[in-house]
C-alpha cells in the first residue's frame, strides 16, 4: 500500500519579507494627521452656531509641507467622521448632531461596561490605584465645579486610561474617536447644574467598585455614569445643537 504524501510534499522557500523605505511624503502624512486632528480635538466647535473651516494651502504653510499629505490626512480625518470636503466651499470641521452625539455615547457606554470587566480580570492592584491619582489635585479647596477646564481634562484622562487598562487593543481603537468625538460635548455640560460635582462622585463610586473586585457594580457604575450624559444631552441640549 502506497504510503500518503506528505505535505508540503517539498520543502518550500522561507517567505520572503517584502518592505519598501518609508517616502518622506507618508511620514509627513502621518504627522500631519496627528497635529490637525490634536488641533480639532482642542476646538470648541460647539461654542457658536457658525461653521468652521480649515484651509488645505494655509495648513500646508503652517506646517512646512506640501500639500499631498495635508490632502491624505484630510482624507483619513474625513473618513473618521471629524472633517468633510465640499466642493468648491472647502473643508468644514464635523459638527455632530444631536441623534448622533447621543449614538455615540450610548455606543461608549456599552463597550466602556465590557472595558471595565477586562480591567478587572487582568488589572494589577497598582493599575486600578492610578485612577484615583488623576483625580487627587481636587479637593474642597480645589473643586472640580470651581475648574471646569481641568476637571474636563482629567475626566477624560480617567475614560481613556480605563480603556487602556483592559488590555484589549480593538476596545481601545473602537472607543477612541468616539469619546473624542464626544469630548467637545462634554466640556460644555460639565459646567451646568453642578454636574461636576456629579461626575467626580460617579468616579469615586466606579474606582472603589473596581477596587473591590466587584464586576457588577463596576460595570453597572460605570454604564450609568456615561448614559447619564446621554440623558443629560437629550433633555438639556439648548444652545448647543441650534
Amino acid at each position: 500500500m502506497k504510503a500518503p504524501a506528505r505535505w508540503p510534499v517539498a520543502d518550500a522557500p522561507a517567505p520572503e519579507l517584502v518592505l519598501e523605505r518609508f517616502a518622506p511624503e507618508q511620514t509627513f502624512k502621518t504627522r500631519v494627521y496627528g497635529a490637525l486632528k490634536q488641533a480639532i480635538i482642542g476646538m470648541d466647535i460647539y461654542a457658536s452656531s457658525e461653521p468652521t473651516w480649515i484651509d488645505e494651502r494655509h495648513l500646508s504653510e503652517r506646517l512646512g509641507v506640501s500639500r499631498t499629505p495635508v490632502r491624505e490626512a484630510i482624507a483619513m480625518l474625513e473618513q473618521e467622521g471629524f472633517v468633510k470636503s465640499l466642493p468648491r466651499r472647502g473643508i468644514m470641521v464635523l459638527r455632530k448632531t444631536k441623534r448622533e452625539v447621543i449614538e455615540m455615547i450610548q455606543a461608549w457606554a456599552a463597550l466602556e461596561s465590557m472595558a471595565v470587566r477586562l480591567l478587572i480580570e487582568r488589572a494589577s492592584d497598582d493599575d486600578i490605584a492610578s485612577l484615583r491619582k488623576i483625580f487627587s489635585g481636587f479637593d474642597d479647596s480645589h473643586k472640580p465645579v470651581d475648574f471646569p477646564g481641568e476637571y474636563s481634562s482629567a475626566n477624560l484622562a480617567f475614560h481613556q486610561t480605563l480603556i487602556r487598562l483592559s488590555g484589549s487593543r480593538l476596545l481601545a481603537d473602537l472607543t477612541d474617536n468616539l469619546v473624542l468625538h464626544v469630548r467637545g460635548i462634554r466640556q460644555i455640560t460639565i459646567g451646568r447644574d453642578d454636574r461636576a460635582t456629579r461626575s467626580m462622585a460617579d468616579h469615586m463610586g466606579i474606582i472603589d467598585a473596581l477596587e473591590r473586585r466587584d464586576v457588577e457594580a463596576a460595570e453597572r457604575r460605570a454604564r450609568d455614569h456615561t448614559l447619564a450624559l446621554a440623558a443629560y444631552v437629550e433633555a438639556h441640549s439648548e444652545g448647543i445643537f441650534d
